[in-house]
């Protein structure tokens, strides 16, 4: 009898295996953040034959709540006028599809799940709190627990849902909630405080990080923190910003640690689930572009932290922007892969920056795969005699090369048109001319063009990586910011503002550019994908990605456009990215990057596609679209596109 029991284990370990594969159940497909799928059916050959197989409209008509909502936790959302339809909500979420469902969160306070075939709704949760922006997480569950959908909200809750029913799970926390808010917002219950991006999880530990404010510079703590996965209990806390006894705090001069905020991962958390490790990605300490109240290195804003996943203590960091003024917050997944070199394999975490660096770390020690310079940047002080102390250094990978540009002088205005030029030169020329310069030019009391923007070089889209090419596909943005620094109306603080002396929000930002087109003012390539050969540092190919059909039309070689979210690869030979700001999808080959498929979409799709096959055998791709978050672009109601062949 040993022998059929022993035959249906293997069967039974072979099913869920190959179930993993053919699923995408995180959201980086594991939990390094590969983002690669082994799925084939859909190829280099066959690709330009996908066709859309469904679609499913998250603004669906406004139903009254559901037996299974959520208790009230504030107002309700708010609901716009006709037909009972609420405003349009931009998200950047990723679905997830686990055994043969797929889940989703959308924007309109609701996460669902739904057959991955045809889109039919299989239920649906509804809330007072809207879930952050990027998406979910999931708990395969064990003996005792049944399997899980846990995210958090924009407005400072963790809520796990039973994945099989949708109702909130008994038990965790208040009947499924956990308020996030104590323990780091104590002090300031009128600040901001929620989570962007899906949580983490480990074992039976969700990892949750936050989105905080970016000024002033006292507010809520950016701690990372885990919590029982069946309680929702505390069970550690690491403190960003190091406290007193803690390594590192000496970096920190006088009580300018005290209540700082920032220094946050607000992106995504990584796991390398054999070594117990966790691979954080942290932003800039408060405020972000000026700072004579946190002078010195500021560790650990943007740095890379990997840290104990079952106690939370640090392993090590790496700072990639010392005493950061420039919000080059790291956001982007850390990517884990195996690196060959010298018949060796080296265990490596590859985080690209928003300066368009690309580094690439040892993940058991921290150090450079490939090297790292520190060179010297910081010859213009804005402030001199007093306040800001800028950081004299930087680190630059010696390989890769900058895959984004990160300086710019006047020579290298735009002339992808004769009136975009002169659009450009003007603006180049207000204030008596303002200031270029880079890479990491200081931001100061007078006008100046400063090499990547806030947004970018990469940004929170991260990378995918095809293991058996060795190859790293990263998407960037060459844009740039306009922007000086003034003191505040009650004069407590510098503050970013316009060439018309406006003060601005995070979300407005001044770019170098035509904003009623999105073009940048500086020549193109605007917009890149690039490969990246993870085995010896070199770029394998580059191409512009996306392009404005008003310079196509002139003739204008392809320039690429700005872009935000991420790609996807696999074992079809296909990088999938959306991205841009054309309202495009499209697919490269990914050992050469020609575009072999694109289709149009309604909107932009700001996020990072998936794929997955269906129970009937189908290959699908998936993403979401809903409009632009940074850039001059329509909102429309946000909506998922699924593709197959036919």
């Amino acid at each position: 009898m040993r022998f059929p029991l022993l035959l249906a284990l293997t069967l039974a370990f072979c099913s869920l295996t190959l179930q993993g594969q053919t699923d995408w159940p995180v959201y980086g497909h594991d939990p390094g953040g590969m983002r690669y799928s082994p799925l084939k059916q859909i190829d280099t050959a066959n690709v330009s034959k996908l066709r859309l197989a469904w679609s499913y409209d998250t603004e669906a008509p406004v139903a009254p709540p559901p037996a299974n909502a959520m208790p009230s936790r504030g107002p309700a959302p708010a609901r716009g006028p006709g037909a009972g339809r609420p405003r349009a909500r931009r998200s950047s979420t990723s679905p997830l599809l686990v055994g043969g469902i797929l889940y989703m969160s959308t924007a309109y306070n609701r996460v669902v799940a739904l057959e991955p075939e045809t889109g039919k709704k299989i239920w649906e949760y509804e809330s007072q709190h809207t879930p952050g922006m990027r998406g979910i997480a999931y708990w395969p569950g064990d003996r005792q627990s049944p399997p899980r959908i846990i995210f958090g909200s924009a407005d400072g809750w963790l809520i796990s849902l039973n994945a099989k029913t949708g109702q909130p799970v008994p038990g965790f926390g208040d009947e499924g909630l956990v308020n996030l808010r104590p323990g780091v917002a104590d002090k300031f219950p009128n600040s901001f405080y929620g989570l962007s991006s899906p949580p983490t999880v480990y074992k039976d530990l969700i990892i949750t990080g936050s989105h905080v404010q970016e000024a002033p510079s006292l507010a809520p703590s950016g701690d990372v923190r885990a919590w029982d996965i069946r309680t929702g209990k505390l069970v550690w806390t690491f403190h960003t910003i190091p406290r007193p006894g803690e390594p590192n705090h000496d970096v920190w001069e006088g009580d300018q640690w005290v209540d700082r905020s920032g220094a946050n991962a607000w992106g995504f958390i990584t796991a390398d689930a054999e070594r117990g490790t966790l691979f954080v990605p942290v932003g800039t300490p408060t405020t972000d572009f000026y700072g004579a109240d946190r002078k010195g290195s500021n560790l650990y804003g943007s740095s890379l932290l990997a840290l104990d996943a079952a106690t939370g203590k640090l392993k090590w960091y790496y700072q990639t922007t010392h005493h950061d003024n420039w919000d080059y917050d790291l956001e982007a997944p850390p990517l884990l892969l195996n690196i060959k070199q010298n018949g060796k394999q080296i265990p490596a975490v590859a985080q690209i920056t928003k300066q368009g660096l690309l580094f690439i770390l040892n993940r058991t020690t921290g150090k450079p795969v490939f090297g790292v310079e520190e060179r010297p940047v910081a010859s213009d002080n804005p402030f001199p005699g007093g306040g800001d102390e800028p950081w004299p250094t930087q680190p630059f990978p010696v390989k890769p090369p900058p895959l984004a540009r990160n300086s710019f002088n006047p020579g290298e205005i735009a002339t992808v048109t004769p009136e975009h030029e002169s659009y450009c030169k003007a603006l180049l020329a207000q204030e008596g001319g303002a200031l270029t310069g880079g890479p990491f030019a200081q931001y100061g009391p007078k006008l100046r063009v400063i090499f990547p923007a806030w947004i970018g070089g990469g940004n929170w889209g991260g990378m995918s990586f095809d293991p058996h090419l060795g190859y790293l596909f990263v998407n960037t943005q060459s844009v740039g910011n306009f922007n000086k620094l003034v003191k505040s109306p009650d004069g407590t603080r510098f503050q970013r503002v316009g060439p018309d002396d406006k003060s601005l929000s995070l979300g407005e930002g001044n770019l170098f550019w035509d904003g009623d087109k999105n073009w940048p003012c500086q020549q193109p390539p605007w917009g890149e994908l690039t490969a990246v050969n993870a085995n010896t540092g070199d770029v394998a190919w580059r191409v512009p990605l996306g392009s404005f059909e008003e310079l196509d039309a002139k003739g204008v070689p392809k320039t690429g456009t700005p872009n935000m979210g991420g790609s996807i690869a696999t074992a079809g030979g296909l990088v999938f990215i959306a991205a841009t700001v054309d309202a495009r999808f499209r697919a490269f080959d990914s050992r050469t990057g020609k575009e072999l498929w694109v289709t149009n979409l309604a909107t932009d799709a700001q996020s990072t596609p998936i794929t997955f096959e269906g129970k009937n055998g189908k290959q699908y791709v998936a993403v979401m679209a809903s409009g632009s978050v940074h850039y001059v672009r329509p909102s429309v109601p946000g909506r998922l596109y699924v593709y197959a062949l036919p």
